[in-house]
C-alpha cells in the first residue's frame, strides 16, 4: 500500500458563502461516487495477489476464493454503503488501473467470463435478499493508464460534470484528477463509512454547502 502523504490544502470558506441544505436534499450529495478497486474496495492487488480461477461457494455473501485459497471480498462496510448510494440514485463508477482486466471465474452454471463478471460473481446482502456486486456499478472503467483518462470517459459517457464527482483512491498520484474538478479522498485503510463521510464533507465544503436538519433543536 502506498505511503500516506499530505493531501492538497483546502480553502477555509467558499468565495460565494455557504448554502444551507437539508440532509434529505439531493443537492447535498454528488451526482457520482467513483471508486478505485485495489486497496480501496478490497484488501489486495488483483494483478498480483489473485491466481485464477475465482470461485464462489453457492450463494456465499461477499466472498470469492482463488486457486490458491486466497480470498477476495469487499471491505465490510462497503455493501451497505453501495446500497445507500443506489437508494439515493447516486451514479456509482469504478475507475481502476489494473493491468489484468480479465480474470477467469467459475460459478455454478456460469461460463468463464471477464473481470467485470467477476464483480458480478460477488454476491452482497440487500434489503430484499442478495444482489450481485456489479449491479451497484453504473459505469466501469478498468484498464491501465492515467486516471485522467478514466474520468474523461466517465464524463463522456454520463455527462456528469467533474465537479459533481467524488472519488476514493489509495494512491496519492491520482490527485491529478482534481485538475478536472473532481474531489478525491485518499484511502489509507480501505473504504468505510468514515471515509465516505470525510469525502462527502470535503465535497460539500468545496461546493459551499452546509447541511442542517430543518427544525432541529440546538
Amino acid at each position: 500500500m502506498p505511503r500516506r502523504r499530505k493531501e492538497p490544502a483546502e480553502p477555509q470558506s467558499p468565495p460565494g458563502g455557504w448554502s444551507v441544505l437539508s440532509p434529505d436534499d439531493p443537492n447535498a450529495y454528488p451526482l457520482a461516487a467513483v471508486f478505485d478497486l485495489d486497496y480501496t474496495c478490497w484488501d489486495l492487488w488483483i494483478d498480483t495477489d489473485i491466481t485464477p480461477p475465482l470461485t464462489r461457494k453457492g450463494d456465499e455473501l461477499n466472498q470469492l476464493t482463488d486457486r490458491r485459497g486466497s480470498s477476495l471480498c469487499f471491505y465490510p462496510e462497503l455493501p451497505a454503503l453501495f446500497a445507500e448510494l443506489k437508494e439515493r440514485r447516486i451514479h456509482v463508477a469504478a475507475a481502476s488501473r489494473t493491468h489484468t482486466p480479465e480474470l477467469w471465474v467459475i460459478a455454478p452454471h456460469e461460463a468463464d467470463t471477464s473481470a467485470r463478471d467477476a464483480l458480478n460473481l460477488l454476491l452482497l446482502p440487500a434489503e430484499n435478499g442478495v444482489v450481485r456486486a456489479q449491479s451497484y456499478f453504473n459505469t466501469m472503467e478498468i484498464y491501465p493508464g492515467s486516471k485522467l483518462r478514466h474520468f474523461r470517459e466517465i464524463h463522456r459517457k454520463t455527462g456528469i460534470p467533474y465537479e459533481q464527482m467524488l472519488f476514493f483512491d489509495d494512491e496519492h498520484r491520482n490527485f491529478e484528477v482534481e485538475q478536472l474538478g473532481v474531489t478525491m479522498v485518499l484511502i489509507t485503510r480501505g473504504t468505510d463509512r468514515a471515509a465516505w463521510n470525510e469525502g462527502l464533507e470535503k465535497w460539500r465544503r468545496r461546493r459551499g454547502i452546509k447541511v442542517e436538519r430543518v427544525g432541529a433543536v440546538a
